[in-house]
């Protein structure tokens, strides 16, 4: 009897040996993933990608080596801080409205739901940059350098400007405004230094990493070293084929005169603010994308850039002088299309995907990557089968867009439908034949069994987000 317990104790403790190795094998096998979000970075911004005046070359390589989503969007917001809504749902997991609610438990320390970084089972975490959200990053990653706020400080000389050319009281690369500059060392470069010190002590150690790298720019004040800037001669930079002096619904969509990111640039627009603005935009992407290449250096000296899968991708684009607007509140895919790039062990090199995602889509893709079960409360879903090419058609029928009260948006089969309720103004385009959404078709006889039918379609999406907003009592009434 003593013998055949002995026995059972000594397959039980090889049953657990067993398993235990095998624990330990998956976990050696877990991916390293390093995830770059930039803030305020509009879709054609990389040259690779088509943005021909950006001077991008590691986002360049990036491209080259692995896929690129040419239809990303962020939802929108619900404020005027647009970055906090979605960073909210890239963390939660949540659509817009559900994200909301999350945010406002946030802030009341009441939010026990797990976020992104927390289900990193096996992880050491990092997180360094912009954060903006209600949750301490302290909280939710296990190591965190220099958590920054929503946006560097601005000055009033940052505004409303350039009046002329003669106008020269702000200059991007002058420290005494602070901002980038807060604290001697620009931001960017402060969070390159962080990311490749946490590479560094991360290649003693066998444990996977997960880093969130968040850069502030190219966000205003729109600041870098001088020598960027004169990358960019103004007689280079070219105005926006749907420029506008004002938006003639910018009020009513709330993206009005008194909107802080309309602020920027003076009114009525004029095309020389706009190029100077777009210099200063494009000489901040450079500048990041430099530090993005020490970076990706630092991976691969650490030897473990052959087991990481990297992500780049922006919370949301910016519209910077087209339509008359300056800002991202709006529904037009300067505003709510951004970069999307994925490289890594299996991912197919030098290859575009057209189906369309959400940037919020990422942290189920990396939950995927990880090998962790993607809870029930997720409602974003996994790209990881389209990037390898596996899956050629979007997870989502369409694409819903969101602004306070005052927009609503519907993107589906090539048209978009842009509904302004307390204008009571709906506008229709041709994606296909009018990509930068120029000429409206929402009152033409041969469009209204379309618009009508995308219209009802929206107010099917609105009941899936939960939306809160009744747009039959402003057109059905």
């Amino acid at each position: 009897m003593f013998h055949l317990k002995s026995s059972y104790f000594w397959i039980l403790l090889i049953v657990i040996s067993s398993t235990s190795i095998n624990l330990q094998g998956q976990q050696k096998s877990k991916p390293n993933i390093l995830f770059i979000f930039a803030d305020d970075q509009n879709f054609n911004t990389i040259n690779a990608l088509g943005g021909y005046e950006v001077i991008t070359p590691n986002l360049d390589q990036l491209s080259t080596n692995g896929v690129s989503f040419s239809n990303s969007f962020n939802m929108g917001g619900w404020g005027g801080a647009v970055c906090i809504a979605s960073r909210t749902m890239l963390l939660t997991g949540k659509y817009i409205w559900n994200a909301k609610k999350a945010n406002q438990l946030m802030a009341k320390n009441s939010y026990k739901t797990p976020v992104w970084s927390e289900l990193m089972d096996g992880y050491d975490t990092y997180m360094t940059g912009k954060w903006h959200i209600k949750k301490p990053a302290e909280e939710v990653f296990k190591n965190t350098t220099h958590v920054r706020p929503g946006m560097p400080n601005q000055t009033a000389t940052g505004y409303n400007r350039p009046l002329h050319k003669n106008d020269t009281l702000w200059k991007p690369w002058d420290t005494s405004k602070e901002g980038f500059w807060k604290g001697e060392k620009h931001w960017s470069e402060v969070l390159a230094d962080d990311a490749t010190n946490f590479i560094h002590e991360a290649s003693k150690k066998d444990t996977p990493f997960f880093m969130y790298l968040a850069f502030n720019a190219p966000h205003d004040p729109r600041q870098s070293p001088k020598e960027y800037v004169d990358m960019y001669s103004l007689e280079n930079i070219s105005i926006p084929e749907n420029f506008l002096t004002e938006y003639p619904y910018n009020e009513a969509m709330g993206a009005g005169r008194k909107l802080r990111d309309e602020q920027l640039a003076p009114f009525p627009r004029n095309e020389y603010a706009v190029k100077v603005n777009r210099q200063e935009y494009y000489a901040s992407i450079t500048h990041m994308d430099a530090q993005i290449g020490k970076i990706i250096k630092a991976l691969e000296e650490s030897g473990k850039l052959e087991s990481t899968y990297i992500i780049f991708a922006a919370d949301h684009g910016l519209a910077v002088g087209q339509h008359g607007l300056m800002g991202k509140q709006s529904m037009y895919d300067h505003s709510i299309r951004a970069p999307l790039i994925i490289l890594g062990p299996e991912i197919p090199k030098n290859k575009k995907v057209n189906a369309d995602v959400y940037i919020q889509d990422i942290m189920p893709t990396v939950l995927e990557l990880a090998n962790v079960k993607k809870p029930e409360f997720v409602e974003f879903h996994s790209f990881l089968d389209l990037a390898k090419l596996r899956q050629s058609e979007s997870n989502y029928t369409s694409i819903y867009g969101c602004y306070m009260k005052t927009q609503r948006m519907i993107r589906s089969n090539g048209y978009k439908l842009i509904v302004y309720p307390t204008a009571k103004k709906m506008r229709l385009f041709n994606l296909e034949n009018d990509p930068n959404e120029m000429y409206d078709l929402a009152e033409k006889p041969e469009y209204q069994s379309l618009k009508l039918k995308l219209f009802q379609e929206l107010l099917t999406l609105q009941e899936d987000m939960n939306d809160p907003l009744n747009l039959e009592n402003y057109f059905l009434n």
